[in-house]
């Protein structure tokens, strides 16, 4: 059976940028956990290849001679920012079937997947637009959805980390990978929970406190068990999206649970996360409860 720390970080691989992307935020986050990586590419058509276009004679070998290429390049950017002690801890897979199901099936065992976003691939068979969506609602373990400019943006290794909180089991998960994260890089933590008095009637004071309540619940014990991690806490009266996005512009990582309620409801690529993806340029790890 495998273990938190013997299962590896699992990034889908499709040749394009945002995949490349992807990989290297990958390659980092395992360096960092001491986890293994795998480098995953799926040889068959993707679930949303446009039907009007006419479908070609599938080709498996010719697909999976291809993507040992990809996965090639894949490697060789993997390896740059591995330990050169632990590169035997990177290994590459080409696997026949749609990635959607592949990915998902292979989250099971998995510590974390990883996904660029808008990935249309090398071979013109886009893969990760609508893989990343497919995977942050049905994989197994969180999931990080990588932005196609992260590679290109400004240093942002000194900024915190951003988690979005609401009580809910999830974004309790999400409190502790948004810890982990925090800690093993070196940075402090923005914990951000928003209220509405939509269907509230005590008072807007009365309110502010039982959210600063419940928040302090939610990071309850987790200062003894990460000393080093600083914390800030946001508790507004604000729509969830805009807030997030606005710590984002500060930050290097946002953490969301993958099923909110009151504030954070639909977290899960619903209307906050959606929004919250298209509104910033770094990465987000969508936490998962089985």
């Amino acid at each position: 059976m495998s273990t938190e720390h013997t299962r590896p970080i699992v990034v889908g691989v499709d040749g394009s940028e945002p995949a490349l992307a992807a990989v290297q935020w990958a390659a980092a986050e395992a360096a960092r956990l001491h986890a293994p990586l795998e480098l995953l590419h799926s040889t068959g058509v993707p679930l949303d290849y446009p039907p009007t276009i006419e479908y070609l004679p599938f080709d498996a070998e010719r697909y999976r001679r291809e993507g040992a290429q990809i996965l090639d390049k894949a490697t060789k950017l993997a390896t740059d920012l591995f330990p050169p002690d632990r590169t035997a801890e990177i290994a590459a897979r080409v696997i026949d079937g749609p990635p959607i199901p592949t990915l998902i099936a292979r989250s099971k065992e998995a510590r974390m997947v990883v996904v660029g976003t808008n990935g249309m691939g090398a071979l013109g068979r886009g893969l990760l637009g609508s893989v990343s969506t497919s995977i942050a609602r049905h994989a197994h373990c969180p999931v990080a959805v990588i932005p196609a400019a992260a590679a290109d943006a400004p240093d942002r290794s000194g900024q915190p980390v951003v988690v979005g909180i609401d009580g809910s089991p999830s974004s309790l998960r999400a409190v502790a990978i948004a810890f982990e994260e925090a800690s093993n890089r070196g940075v402090g933590l923005v914990a951000v929970h928003t209220w509405s008095e939509f269907f509230r009637y005590n008072s807007r004071a009365d309110m502010q406190q039982e959210d600063e309540e419940l928040l302090a619940e939610c990071l309850a014990g987790y200062a003894d068990q990460y000393p080093d991690v600083q914390v800030r806490r946001v508790v507004v009266e604000e729509r969830p999206a805009h807030r997030l996005v606005a710590e984002a512009a500060h930050a290097q990582l946002i953490v969301l649970g993958s099923h909110g309620r009151g504030g954070f409801a639909g977290m899960t690529l619903g209307s906050v996360s959606q929004a919250v993806l298209h509104g910033v340029h770094i990465p987000i790890i969508i936490a998962r409860t089985k």
